[in-house]
């Protein structure tokens, strides 16, 4: 520590400084005061923590939906609405065609006949939308349902969704492949109802093809009569989609292993009825004493009836055993 400025060189004696070797970092601490409260101890856990760090797995990315999920599920409740839509244009070109007979002998009044304009033109386009959205919805079924059969085989679905939506769009082919399509979801299945029901839907899918290709040539006639005729005959086409329709709907339930309401089938077991054990031998019971036993405690008292016929009765006894 310098106290004095000094001659560096002068001897040790004469300096009036000194020189004090000090450890790095030291420094002169000062006495604790006594009136300092004691250090408290290190905080601790009187008990086991109960509580932790979550550390939850990563979740999986969320699979994309699959297209058309939300439409899918819909699928039972549009075919439903399609056919009762169906179902009531089908009632529009009948109610149309009582008016063309009725216009036969009388004249109509023109609003009724801008009602039933309206009411057959009204209900076709509904119908016609309703059938669009139905076979969009029912379309994503076969892709989801094909999907999950196949996982189930473990395989993957050897047709692509494009060739899927392809063969049940593009017309007359859209005739054929569907059914195929269906037909290759069951093929691995015991249950044989699945592939009738798609048979059934195979061929009246194929029948309503043809006669909605009939409705429209029809159309194309140039004779009152013929159009007049067109229009019972276009009647009967929305009765035939209307079936068709329920028919899809019961098909779809058949494949998801439900009956036609909806309702999961219930296993049935089947028991052998046996019937129960019927003795061919009649047991020999003892005459005196089943009639002893049968006879009134007085009985005892009454005199004796000298009339009974014992040997009636040994004859009787013989009998049964012989049986």
């Amino acid at each position: 520590m310098l106290l004095s400025p000094a001659p560096i060189d002068a001897p040790a004696e004469r300096r009036n400084y000194r020189w004090v070797a000090r450890k790095p970092d030291q420094r002169t601490r000062r006495a604790p005061a006594a009136g300092r409260a004691a250090r408290r101890e290190t905080p601790r856990y009187t008990q086991v923590p109960r509580w932790g760090l979550l550390d939850p797995a990563p979740r999986p990315a969320a699979a994309a939906p699959p297209p058309l999920t939300r439409l899918t599920r819909w699928a039972s409740t549009l075919l439903i609405a399609t056919a009762s839509m169906f179902a009531v244009a089908a009632v529009a070109e009948l109610l149309r065609y009582l008016l063309l007979l009725r216009n036969r002998t009388r004249l109509i009044h023109p609003a009724v006949l801008i009602c039933s304009d309206v009411f057959v033109v009204a209900a076709a386009l509904i119908a016609l939308l309703l059938a669009l959205l139905s076979a969009v919805a029912v379309v994503g079924w076969l892709v989801d349902a094909r999907r999950l059969a196949f996982q189930e085989a473990g395989r993957t679905d050897p047709r692509s969704v494009r060739t899927l939506v392809l063969g049940c769009v593009i017309p007359v082919v859209n005739l054929l492949w569907p059914g195929v399509f269906l037909t290759e979801i069951v093929a691995r299945r015991s249950d044989p109802r699945a592939l009738r029901a798609i048979r059934i839907w195979w061929a009246a899918w194929i029948f309503g093809g043809l006669v909605t290709a009939a409705a429209l040539a029809w159309r194309t006639a140039d004779s009152l009569q013929v159009k007049a005729d067109g229009v019972l005959f276009t009647g009967f086409t929305d009765l035939v989609a209307a079936a068709v329709a329920l028919l899809t709907l019961a098909m779809l339930r058949a494949v998801e292993d439900r009956d036609a309401l909806g309702r999961s089938r219930t296993a049935r077991r089947w028991l052998i009825a046996v019937d129960p054990a019927v003795p061919v031998i009649e047991p020999v019971q003892p005459g005196g004493g089943a009639r002893a036993a049968e006879q009134p405690k007085d009985a005892a008292d009454a005199p004796p009836d000298t009339d009974i016929d014992n040997g009636a009765v040994d004859r009787e006894h013989e009998e049964v055993m012989a049986k």
